[in-house]
């Protein structure tokens, strides 16, 4: 792990242009992975949504050697050829590709680089981040040469979203490494980002994407609403600040191929069953939903495109099994299930997540995403092998970053060692307890390859203890929900009026919430309150679903604690929270 260098001061700071041609000019729609990364890049801090990486340039190379492999991917892949036009205000819809064009590389040069080089030079690479690409007009890649003396020794890059994401990056990384040993690139054979986005637009392609918007639509109906929901879980509905924690495993490697030979499962899917197992454990849920970013590359005409496919594959896997073999055996299908849909209109998704959550008054949170990377065909920055201590796992703390969900895991490698980074929310994860959840991860693993583990000895197995909820927590409409959280929530949302919130449990059936408000001379119909507690939920904290229905009352009872008294109460007007008729 990369500690966090001091800063560093280059002796000089020049500016080199390199000038591109001989690649085709062309015109077209945006790709629907592009389409989902400029929206976020429009809206988010660049710091969040630009991403970098680093290259090692292998000695002896000279400065004209990169720029000219630099020269050369550009030629190669049109995706780094593509700016976005479009006017002030509004978003890109096409993409232009240029036929030639310009670059700049920042040279710094270094009398001598500091006693963590790869550190450095990543902090280089990060800083670049900083500041918007200008979609319409820039570059796509912000390029920094660290030399010293003049001899080149690492590239820090930050990329433009709209045309990388980490596949892409990788992809290059390699390219750029095998340009600078003299060998001749093989020809592409993944679709550049224009015809990509034809294919997207075919008839086949749009009944692609109708399918993924209706599997979305039915876990968003169906699934919990947010993984980790439990009372130290209340927040405001902000990114938080959480460190990357890294785990670095020999011991888990040879469980993880220990268990795949054993279940006759591929590793990817074994390990992907014992990170939805014990995320679901450790929330204390029936199921795992998860976000898997790099699952859309799965087929072959994207799999070595230089372009960003980041679209989610949303994984919905139900842990309720008796053993291990068995969520294995389960995840497989969902896996692929997920995989087949993760290719849609994101505009189009965004529009149904909001009137799927506005009518089930609740709030999606992407809380888990997991993203394996593994099977990339160069490894990503700070990936290199680590011998470490004698220490196993090894575990290594590194810097904070903003977290805009509860829980994120990269997959770096998986053999020789097993590679994990992960940032959990220290809203719901303290230090100690994220160390243990990446250690009981390893536990789970070898003790997979050793045989059947029964799902209910997990926390025996991996020492990892379930969410605590108070006694007043249950479950409504397939989600963990607190009434008392649901009561504060809903008072704010009509402006202070009183409020009472009574749990329904019929036999045989899941419990509903009724809420009572008492309007006073206030004009207010169940509608308005929906609309109000709906608007209010994403920031209101964990716990938090709509009810079921809304009744209307003049004044609170006398013993406004006994919902009885709110029952025998006259009712103004009444109607449904949660349903599509609202």
């Amino acid at each position: 792990m990369h500690r966090n260098p001091q800063p560093f001061t280059p002796t000089t700071t020049t500016t080199v242009t390199v000038a591109y041609a001989g690649g085709d000019e062309r015109r077209g729609p945006l790709t629907m992975g592009q389409a989902n990364m400029i929206r976020c890049i429009l809206r988010d801090d660049p710091t969040h949504i630009n991403i970098h990486d680093v290259w090692p340039v292998p000695e002896g190379a000279t400065s004209a050697a990169v720029t000219d492999a630099l020269r050369a991917l550009a030629v190669r892949h049109e995706g780094l050829r593509t700016t976005f036009p479009h006017p002030p205000g509004s978003a890109p819809v096409d993409q232009v590709v240029a036929a030639e064009g310009t670059f700049t590389v920042t040279v710094l040069d270094h009398s001598e680089l500091p006693a963590d080089p790869a550190g450095y030079a990543e902090s280089v690479a990060r800083a670049a981040r900083a500041g918007r690409f200008a979609l319409e007009r820039e570059f796509p890649l912000r390029i920094t040469l660290l030399t010293v003396a003049g001899q080149p020794a690492y590239l820090a890059l930050a990329f433009s979203h709209a045309v990388a994401d980490a596949s892409a990056m990788a992809i290059l990384r390699e390219e750029f490494a095998e340009l600078l040993a003299g060998k001749e690139l093989p020809g592409l054979t993944s679709l550049p980002p224009v015809d990509l986005a034809a294919v997207e637009a075919s008839p086949a392609g749009l009944r692609k994407s109708e399918a993924s918007l209706r599997y979305w639509e039915r876990i968003l109906r169906t699934g919990p609403q947010e993984m980790f929901a439990e009372p130290r879980g209340r927040r405001p509905g902000t990114d938080e600040e959480a460190r990357q924690l890294t785990l670095r495993s020999r011991r888990g490697g040879r469980a993880l191929a220990g268990a795949a030979r054993r279940t006759g499962h591929p590793e990817a899917t074994v390990l992907m069953a014992a990170w939805c197992a014990l995320v679901a454990h450790r929330a204390g849920q029936d199921s795992c939903v998860t976000a898997v970013p790099s699952a859309n590359r799965f087929h072959a005409r994207v799999a070595r495109s230089v372009t960003t496919t980041s679209q989610d594959a949303l994984l919905h896997l139900d842990v309720r099994v008796p053993t291990f073999d068995a969520l294995v055996a389960r995840t497989w299908g969902a896996v692929l299930n997920a995989y087949r849909h993760s290719q849609f209109d994101s505009v189009r998704l965004w529009e149904m997540i909001d009137r799927v959550t506005a009518e089930r008054g609740s709030h999606f949170g992407r809380d888990v995403v997991f993203n394996d990377v593994s099977a990339l065909p160069a490894p990503l920055l700070g990936t290199d092998m680590q011998n470490g201590g004698d220490a196993e796992p090894e575990l290594t703390w590194g810097p904070p970053q903003a977290l805009p969900t509860r829980m994120l895991a990269f997959t770096y490698r998986t053999t020789p060692q097993l590679h994990i980074s992960l940032w959990a929310a220290p809203s719901v994860f303290t230090p100690e307890e994220a160390e243990g959840f990446l250690s009981g991860l390893v536990l789970l693993l070898e003790a997979a390859a050793a045989g059947d583990v029964p799902m209910e000895a997990l926390a025996e197995v991996t020492g990892v203890r379930p969410a605590e909820r108070g006694p007043d927590w249950l479950r409504v409409d397939g989600c963990w929900v607190s009434p008392d959280a649901v009561r504060e929530a809903l008072g704010r949302a009509v402006g202070g009026l009183p409020v009472r919130v009574q749990v329904t449990e019929a036999s045989g059936a899941e419990p509903y919430l009724t809420a009572y408000i008492a309007l006073g001379d206030t004009s207010l119909t169940p509608a308005e309150a929906h609309r109000a507690l709906t608007a209010l939920v994403p920031a209101a904290g964990s716990g938090v679903l709509a009810p079921h229905r809304y009744v209307l009352v003049e004044n609170p009872p006398a013993e406004p604690d006994r919902s009885d008294a709110w029952r025998r109460l006259n009712t103004i007007d009444e109607g449904t929270g949660r349903s599509r008729q609202v």
